[in-house]
């Protein structure tokens, strides 16, 4: 068939079992295989009805099941082996204020249909979908090869992009209808109790004779991290937090650590941060890379906010990212030099782990020299200083600032380098103006460069030493 009907489209994923090809042909039927090496190639259920190619498909694939999943017009098909089945169908978009119900599909959680989002989140209906995995790096499944935990799905025109979750088992066991799972009956006692009704003894009763109260708390605090409506997260919150009093010792980090988890989210998740994580996803990130992505869109207060309330070193995160905030803020051309270094200085002051130098140097590849030198000035560390200032070919300076560290070696160091740098007369002069140099390259040409110690002797009129030198030299 692939050979009479040729092939329209063709995606490479990645399984357990090696690099697999999905191939589109031009009778709109899939054909994939799950390992090129060991080629097999199976033909997919026909889609009811496809004339035309998908707006878009991907491939999934995990726990050694690949499925091939694609929008046509509203509709959202998922094929397996066996079967196509509708994912996402009956769309509509009614009157203003209305809402878009959804059923996402069965194999990814089943859950009950969830209200997706209001009329207006687009302007008009679309069909581009794709899966977020939850991986470090998160792209769209079918790019790259990466696969992941599926965590939710994604509606999106070219304006608008709208996420539809993928609920926890602790949601669905709560939020799903009679349900009788501890979590559900704490949720309930907590509500009565709100109300001042007896009926939350009778709750926490049922729960406690079944000895669950412990799992019921701990259900309530996962479920309230796959939340994204903070009213709904805050509820479960409370309703954790009031089945713990009716426990000896219960261990509070896991709720603290939730209640720290969400704070962030919901603060990143804002329409005008618009990173809107799901909490796996969160947690396969890492803070350090959450903060690394925040720096990256300039978002310097909030990554601060974030770094003092989660209380993280002032090296692993304040004091990083106000270097990057230096770095970026050397890069204005609209202020004088002045004006950058010192509202950089009172900005970092002497905040731990910060390198002036770095952000000096930084300066400097901007074309600002004058400022790189300017923010050296509070670089306390003259072994940071000197190699920038050489890099700038301002020796003289890296000279002075060597000497005044007392660090020998730096010394040496900027001395040679001038040796180098300039003509013999000019670094002769140099040195005159600079004793401690002039002593200390004395004592390195005594054992390195004799003859270039006659020549030093003979332009200081120094006739007492150059007779020695003579004397030496002709005993030796």
């Amino acid at each position: 068939e692939v050979l009479q009907n040729h092939v329209l489209e063709a995606k490479v994923f990645h399984t357990e079992y090696g690099t697999g090809v999905a191939i589109l042909t031009g009778a709109h039927r899939f054909s994939l295989t799950t390992n090129i090496d060991d080629l097999k190639l199976r033909r997919m259920p026909e889609v009811p009805g496809l004339q035309k190619p998908p707006s878009c498909w991907a491939v999934l694939s995990q726990d050694r099941v690949t499925i091939v999943l694609l929008a046509v017009g509203q509709d959202l098909y998922l094929l397996d082996n066996t079967s196509c089945s509708v994912v996402v169908s009956e769309l509509w978009w009614p009157v203003t204020g209305s809402r878009v119900v959804c059923s996402p599909p069965h194999s990814l959680a089943g859950p009950s249909p969830v209200p997706c989002c209001p009329m207006g989140c687009f302007p008009a209906p679309s069909t581009c979908w794709q899966v977020l995995p939850s991986t470090r790096q998160a792209g769209m499944v079918g790019q790259q090869g990466a696969v992941g935990e599926v965590t939710c799905l994604g509606w999106g025109s070219l304006s608008r992009v709208f996420f539809f979750p993928v609920f926890a088992e602790a949601s669905q066991e709560i939020f799903k209808i009679a349900s009788m799972a501890p979590g559900a009956l704490l949720l309930e006692a907590q509500k009565e109790y709100e109300k001042e009704s007896q009926k939350a003894d009778e709750y926490l009763r049922e729960i406690k004779d079944q000895k669950l109260l412990p799992e019921a708390v701990s259900q309530c605090i996962e479920a309230a991290g796959y939340e994204h409506e903070p009213d709904t997260q805050k509820s479960l919150l409370r309703a954790a937090s009031f089945g713990k009093c009716f426990i000896d010792k219960f261990p509070p980090e896991s709720f603290v650590r939730m209640c720290q988890d969400l704070r962030v989210l919901n603060a990143i998740r804002d329409y005008q941060i618009g990173i809107p994580l799901t909490f796996t996803q969160y947690k396969r990130l890492t803070i350090e890379v959450l903060l690394d992505r925040l720096v990256l869109r300039r978002l310097y207060p909030l990554a601060i906010r974030i770094c003092e309330y989660l209380r993280l070193s002032e090296i692993q995160g304040v004091s990083r990212i106000l270097a990057h905030w230096a770095c970026y803020k050397v890069q204005q051309k609209d202020k004088s030099d002045e004006e950058v270094a010192h509202a950089i200085n009172q900005k970092l002051g002497d905040t731990p782990g910060i390198s002036y130098s770095e952000i000096a140097a930084r300066a400097y590849d901007c074309g600002r020299t004058e400022l790189a030198i300017k923010l050296l000035e509070y670089e306390p560390r003259s072994g940071e200083q000197v190699p920038l200032l050489l890099k700038m070919k301002r020796s003289k300076l890296a000279l002075s600032k060597a000497i005044e560290s007392g660090d020998t070696d730096l010394v040496y160091t900027v001395v040679l380098h001038l040796k180098n740098e300039l003509n013999r007369g000019t670094f002769f002069m140099t040195l005159q103006n600079q004793p401690v140099a002039l002593s200390l390259y004395r004592q390195f040409c005594k054992h390195q460069e004799r003859e270039t110690l006659k020549d030093l002797y003979n332009q200081d009129d120094n006739h007492q030493e150059l007779g020695n030198f003579h004397v030496h030299s002709s005993y030796s």
